[in-house]
């Protein structure tokens, strides 16, 4: 097909336009536009190992079984441990955006440790740039209340942010971690403590200015340890309350949500699916570029399962999960749900309109009821109770705030009777072999 290509927007008689082939203007996509789409596998496992230092079994432990491992930024010798165990496994470095911290470890005398929990040290600060120490109301230091010689830094503060952001992407560099999970990424001082900020009007305006500083900070780091081919992935705390948020805090490589598929206090209920969070954990598992790092602690079967169930229906390549039976992470815990053999997604999780979310599988079928009444649900055929190894029924009870989680039912291996063998009779041969020819004369 030829066009005319015309050398000026008005075309006068005089005008010379040049013939040539449209079929070259046409854009062409390449042969494959578009990689793979991700795998929505089962959840992986993942360890937030910040409790006690990790035993060699524990390192050998998590070398088998978990895809990302975090750890306390003094324990390098695990983290070179674990590359030589498994190359595959991530392994971050604990770092809290939020603190200063002076208890023993932390430091040691009057000096700063030399690797520490946080990214600024409580005496760097205090001899260096004592404005970092947020205030309150009277001008004093505000130390957190459940967790003693832990004090509040000036989240939102530039200077501040770029200090943090550049140690750490130094000591994250020089220690080989492959990236660092950032805690308290939190949207309110409350839990912490009750103190107002200095300047602020009341505590709802002192979080205003945490949220908004955090959002800051988090570009400040995220930048920082990209340029240095590191990655961020922050414990971005009640994202529920505020659309958008972990969507927004989950955009370098991921985030993590350290009470998933818990109860809310009073209703039965599940918190995980309340507000815009549910939508946009899915929205990234379905993208399965970036890591999603739940963690429900448990403290029995109901937690373990709806935990796992509440993970599986966000399957995906990065979607990993932890039953934390400690409260403070110190076991490198394996849930019996993570040995379910679960397969991979065959469909994207579906909310019925009971209000149960359900998701199938190629070796199973899971389905969570996040409601605060008991609900059914129709399963499909073939299957059974993983919890109890009977055939599923027809028609299944979800309790509130429970799952279901099914399973193919194990077949036996068969076995083929071993081939008979005969050993042939042994026979003598009795004649004579033929005499040797005659040297030639």
């Amino acid at each position: 097909m030829l066009g005319l290509l015309c050398a000026a927007v008005f075309v006068l008689p005089s005008a010379a336009c040049t013939a040539v082939d449209a079929s070259a203007t046409k854009f062409v996509p390449p042969v494959s536009p578009l990689g793979p789409l991700p795998k929505p596998l089962a959840p992986c496992g993942w360890w937030y190992g910040i409790g006690e230092p990790p035993t060699p079994d524990d390192i050998t432990f998590a070398a088998r079984h978990y895809s990302l491992v975090v750890l306390n930024a003094t324990e390098t010798v695990s983290l070179r441990r674990l590359k030589q165990l498994n190359p595959q496994i991530k392994v971050l470095v604990y770092k809290d955006f939020a603190s200063a911290r002076n208890y023993p470890g932390a430091v040691e005398g009057d000096q700063d440790a030399p690797l520490l929990p946080t990214g600024i040290g409580y005496f760097k600060a205090q001899r260096e740039s004592p404005q970092w120490f947020a205030v309150d109301t009277s001008g004093s230091r505000i130390e957190w209340k459940s967790y003693p010689k832990h004090w509040q830094m000036t989240v939102w503060e530039p200077g501040y942010q770029k200090a943090w952001s550049d140690a750490v992407t130094a000591e994250v560099v020089r220690e080989g971690w492959d990236g660092v999970l950032a805690d308290n990424d939190f949207s309110t001082l409350k839990h912490y403590s009750s103190a107002v900020l200095k300047g602020a009007a009341n505590a709802a305006e002192s979080d205003r200015i945490i949220r908004d500083g955090m959002d800051k900070f988090l570009t400040t780091a995220g930048d920082a340890l990209h340029q240095a081919g590191k990655i961020l992935i922050p414990n971005v705390s009640e994202s529920h309350l505020t659309a958008g948020r972990w969507a927004a805090h989950s955009r370098y490589d991921g985030a993590m949500e350290e009470n998933f598929g818990l109860r809310d206090t009073g209703t039965g209920e599940l918190l995980t699916f309340k507000g815009n969070e549910w939508k946009e954990l899915r929205s990234q598992a379905a993208l399965g570029e970036s890591w999603l790092l739940l963690i429900t602690r448990t403290k029995g079967d109901r937690e373990q399962r709806v935990g796992y169930a509440t993970a599986a229906l966000l399957a995906g390549p990065f979607t990993c999960w932890s039953g934390a039976m400690t409260h403070d992470y110190r076991n490198p815990d394996w849930s019996r749900y993570q040995d379910s053999a679960l397969g991979e997604a065959t469909e994207t999780a579906n909310r019925l309109p009971s209000g149960v979310w359900d998701r199938r599988f190629t070796g199973g079928y899971v389905a969570v009821n996040p409601t605060g009444k008991d609900a059914s649900v129709t399963p499909p055929e073939g299957l059974v109770n993983f919890d109890g190894g009977g055939a599923a029924p027809a028609t299944m009870n979800v309790a509130a705030g429970d799952a279901v989680i099914l399973v193919k039912p194990k077949t036996p291996p068969t076995t083929t009777p071993a081939p008979t063998t005969t050993t042939p009779p042994t026979t003598t041969d009795t004649t004579t072999p033929p005499p040797p020819p005659d040297p030639t004369s």
